[in-house]
């Protein structure tokens, strides 16, 4: 078989836009200085292989005819990977896990391997690891079946071959940048590569309905390397974050077609692997100050889970001609804005102080129920004056400075209530929509001077 011709193509990495020459800006996603040469080898115009399934019957189907059965999901046993999935793994899905290099995307995948093959076929193929350095993650985890058949391969068309023999009910794929195919002529880890490889471990997927997880690493931005078109192209993306140095993981749901996309699952790094962390709320106010200026507890939902935070903020006077601003856990932009509303309605002179704001516990927050939190735990570092550390607070607060209603009020009072908190600051709006507020004081507020007027 003679070989292709060597041709240079460039890739938009963001959406895999092709062209034969550069271009500053992408025609398919408008997106600037996302192109990136390679050098592929273009193959005599063939047939094209079908992987899987055979030769299927062209037959198209009649909405009303199709028979709507709800897919197969297995439990993995890890309730808050469960609940991130929407109720457990689908038959036949593509899932995709990213995260930062350590964070414990292998030790959670193979702990699932763990749970699943204690009744399930699962295959684990890797492309970074021995199955000597396998085997010494293993064996700090705990035992293992034999259900759990290993296979160290970077190349594309014999993981075919052992997945086509083995017939496995779980595949796990780790990592996505390290697999070739020998159809491609680019580098591993390259755009052509992954997005290749993927498309074909997708039709394995669908074609032999196995549930099939990749892992892949992620740029400094944070988001999952290669072409976005890799996101697009699986079933679900879960994103496993956290402090690689701190104990507490978060693994939340970026696209799901299976369930809901808000949830999150938290867990603990131990010795032994990873342990879910059942009541999240409990431990983020784990070590909060007793009468120190600056710090109060917030009310966020994360899809139908409730989770309390401490919010704590720094404020003091500048001594350089422009001041310093920082947020660590939630939006600094969010937080500028936040200021500029305590300046012009509350009257409060934050424009030649340092600010800086930290969400406790390493978790990150951005929904607008916390802004309420912020705007008080800033006062009340400026005022030097404590917040009673049994008073919650949740609420959006607006450019003029008013408090605004946010959902699932009546869920957010409940789990105050449940942690021991007696009074609860809240929009005055949503009062009315609370069915059960006793135990608990419930304190409504129109406004920011309102609710600072509650420090003290």
């Amino acid at each position: 078989m003679t070989k292709g011709k060597k041709v240079t193509i460039y890739f938009c990495q963001s959406c895999g836009y092709e062209s034969s020459k550069w271009m500053g800006q992408c025609p398919g996603c408008k997106e600037w200085n996302t192109f990136v040469e390679e050098s592929v080898e273009k193959k005599a115009a063939g047939k094209v292989k079908n992987v899987v399934g055979g030769n299927k019957e062209l037959k198209t189907s009649k909405i009303s005819e199709i028979d709507m059965q709800d897919k197969e999901r297995t439990q993995t046993g890890f309730q808050e990977l469960d609940r991130v999935l929407g109720g457990g793994i689908v038959l036949g899905s593509l899932v995709l896990v990213g995260g930062d290099p350590g964070i414990g995307k292998s030790t959670l995948l193979l702990q699932v391997c763990r749970n699943l093959a204690e009744s399930k076929e699962v295959l684990y193929i890797s492309g970074e690891e021995s199955l000597q350095q396998i085997k010494m993650r293993a064996q700090r985890i705990g035992t293992f079946s034999d259900n759990l058949q290993l296979f160290c391969e970077t190349n594309l068309e014999q993981i075919e071959q052992v997945i086509e023999r083995q017939k496995p009910q779980t595949v796990i794929i780790d990592s996505i940048q390290t697999i070739y195919s020998e159809e491609v002529g680019s580098a591993p880890g390259s755009v052509s590569q992954v997005r290749e490889t993927t498309g074909r471990l997708l039709q394995i997927a669908k074609g032999m309905d196995i549930t099939i997880f990749i892992v892949g690493h992620v740029t400094k931005e944070g988001v999952v390397a290669g072409p976005r078109v890799l996101e697009h192209m699986v079933d679900t993306v879960l994103y496993f974050e956290g402090d690689r140095h701190a104990s507490y993981r978060i693994l939340r749901g970026v696209k799901n077609r299976f369930g809901s996309t808000n949830e999150i699952g938290v867990f603990e790094m131990r010795e032994k692997g990873l342990v879910e962390v059942e009541n999240p709320s409990e431990y983020m106010l784990n070590g909060k100050p007793q009468g120190a200026s600056g710090s109060v507890v917030a009310c966020s939902m994360e899809g139908t889970r409730p989770i309390l935070v401490e919010i704590q903020a720094l404020v003091c006077h500048s001594n350089f001609g422009i001041p310093r601003r920082t947020a660590a856990g939630t939006d600094l932009t969010r937080v500028n804005l936040l200021m500029a509303v305590l300046e012009k309605r509350a009257g409060l002179s934050l424009a030649t102080c340092d600010a800086y704001v930290n969400i406790a516990g390493g978790i990150r927050m951005n929904e607008p129920a916390i802004d309420l939190g912020i705007v008080m735990a800033l006062a009340s570092s400026f005022r030097e004056k404590a917040i009673n550390e049994k008073i919650i607070c949740f609420g959006e607060v607006g450019l003029s400075g008013e408090v605004r209603a946010v959902n699932m009020a009546q869920q957010r009072v409940t789990e105050a209530k449940k942690l021991g908190f007696d009074t609860c600051i809240l929009p005055k709006v949503s009062i009315p929509g609370l069915t059960d507020t006793k135990g608990i004081k419930i304190v409504g507020v129109e406004n920011i001077r309102e609710a600072i007027g509650k420090i003290g």
